[in-house]
């Protein structure tokens, strides 16, 4: 753990020191910080490392992101296709290699990219006519499933729409097989869980795939079974990546009952803020908005979580000292959130409590009023630069010039807002450089629009996209004092690139590799590892 990395391009993102040729690590933190030939004369006993020119920043960190999701989705058929028969030809194959009656799940559909739109569940019984399938959309708010999943879960044509839920259904009546926000849980349900072992090893499978795309630290929003996973990773030193695990909505009292708080566990695995939701997303149009859709006069979205149950449930948190992440997409889902916050923050003046590090996360659109209340409010802004790209034809269509304040990261930063970026994986990919190419081009991977990109405006600087992916995760979850910077007396993690993002063109952003990750001074992946 102790070591002198020099003749490297070190950039430090501190103020103080921005560049450095050489760094000391000693006992897994940063030590000294200078010029290679002035720390190589002080420190002769040190092993030393010569870099060969590298490029060095801090460890990135994804400040959302669905760990368990993203594990076991990585043994998912993918759906991720420019067709609808692309995706059932998937489907069709995987059922061929499977045992009658064993569950083919999939994930990454996005039916506004399919001429035809949603299948049903007709679709997938000729393709896998012996397996119960469900498929969840790249959004996470939308399932497919056949007659089979259907029957299993008990959903049948008397089935009534669940709260903030709606089964898409037939000309007479009956589901059809698409299943919207709270109606997936009817069916998820009833599919087989990994055992805590299982899921175990497909986290480790996952965190050696998000090591070496140079993450060295995430927030994760899934479930408790992800977060006894995680532990068992720990207690068997196996847990390399840091993780923040947020507390469910459902599991407030059972946090509170054993005296639980936010930031409660070590630099490897910390307990986060309770996740809440407030909304949809924009995929399935479930999005809470304040006017309709266009093109769809009715549909306003679903407000699943309102200004006062914010108040209601926030206040039982943050008196438990337990602070509050939550995600809201449209911009009425937005304002009442914010609405909430503000009768928070005078709660926890009233009780003389310490204001908590609350966020929104996603922030996707939000009305011109509101614009420089996260700031105002003290709130983090943890958005996914990686989104815009891949819903920005979607957001044209279905928000029209409402997307002037569309996934507007600028805006927030200028406003004074703290920016705390991820990937929300697997709705999108986790690597970091796709995500601070998005940022920092308004573009897709393809160049598209051409120019200076979608709703250009908004666009970060390359710093401001770095530092949405260290320090302000690293604010966010309150660990701004030893994450984020190479600073002496900061943990020493790191991340090597094959090209210095500060010096190619933007357009290359998405094509930076690392070559190596450090984690608390151990080569954890790469080169040297």
């Amino acid at each position: 753990m102790n070591k002198l990395l020099y003749n490297a391009q070190i950039h430090t993102l501190d103020v103080v020191n921005p560049h450095c040729s050489a760094v000391l690590i000693l006992n897994g933190r940063f030590n000294d910080l200078g010029k290679s030939e002035d720390l190589l004369a002080a420190y002769p006993h040190v092993p030393h490392q010569d870099m060969e020119g590298r490029v060095v920043l801090p460890g990135l960190m994804d400040a959302h992101i669905h760990l368990q999701h993203y594990a076991l989705g990585l043994q998912k058929v993918d759906c991720e296709t420019d067709t609808r028969a692309q995706c059932l030809a998937r489907v069709a194959e995987k059922a061929g290699n499977s045992k009658p009656g064993e569950w083919i799940l999939g994930h990454g559909w996005n039916h506004n990219n399919w001429a035809e739109g949603y299948g049903d569940a007709g679709l997938l019984d000729r393709v896998a006519p012996m397996n119960p399938v469900y498929l969840t959309a790249k959004s996470l708010h939308a399932g497919w499933a056949n007659s089979q999943a259907l029957s299993i879960a008990g959903i049948t044509p008397a089935v009534s729409d669940p709260i903030n839920g709606i089964f898409i259904r037939s000309a007479d009546g009956s589901p059809n097989g698409i299943l919207l926000e709270s109606a997936m849980e009817l069916l998820e349900n009833h599919i087989p869980e990994p055992t805590i072992d299982s899921l175990a090893d497909s986290l480790k499978t996952a965190q050696s795939e998000l090591l070496k795309m140079g993450l060295t630290a995430v927030h994760d929003f899934d479930k408790i079974s992800c977060f006894s996973a995680l532990q068992l990773l720990h207690k068997e030193h196996e847990l390399k990546l840091r993780v923040m695990k947020s507390i469910p909505k459902e599991n407030l009292s059972s946090a509170v009952g054993i005296g639980l708080r936010t930031g409660f566990g070590d630099d490897h695995l910390w307990i986060g803020p309770l996740k809440l939701f407030a909304d949809g997303a924009l995929g399935p149009r479930t999005a809470a908005m304040m006017e309709p859709y266009e093109g769809f006069p009715e549909n306003t979205g679903l407000l699943s979580f309102d200004e006062d149950q914010v108040v209601e449930i926030g206040s039982m948190a943050v008196q438990n000292g337990i602070t509050l992440a939550i995600h809201a997409i449209g911009d009425r889902a937005n304002h009442e959130v914010l609405n909430g916050f503000s009768r928070l923050r005078e709660f926890e003046k009233q009780q003389g409590l310490h204001p908590g590090r609350h966020r929104i996360e996603h922030v996707q659109l939000l009305h011109p009023d509101d614009l420089s209340r996260l700031a105002d409010l003290n709130l983090v802004a943890s958005m996914q630069p990686i989104h815009q790209p891949s819903d920005m034809v979607m957001a044209d269509k279905f928000w029209g010039s409402r997307t002037r304040y569309a996934y507007a990261m600028r805006t927030q930063l200028e406003k004074g807002a703290v920016l705390a970026l991820g990937s929300d994986a697997p709705v999108e990919s986790p690597y970091p450089f796709f995500g601070i190419h998005a940022a920092v081009t308004r573009q897709n991977a393809d160049g598209f629009p051409r120019e200076t990109g979608w709703q250009s405006q908004e666009r970060l600087s390359v710093e401001d996209a770095i530092l949405g992916f260290t320090q302000g995760p690293a604010f966010a979850s309150g660990k701004e004092d030893r994450l984020g910077k190479i600073r002496s007396g900061y943990l020493a993690d790191l991340v090597v690139l094959d090209q210095d993002p500060f010096e190619i063109h933007p357009s290359g952003l998405k094509d930076i590799k690392p070559a190596a990750t450090m984690i608390e001074g151990d080569w954890v992946c790469g080169i040297w590892s």
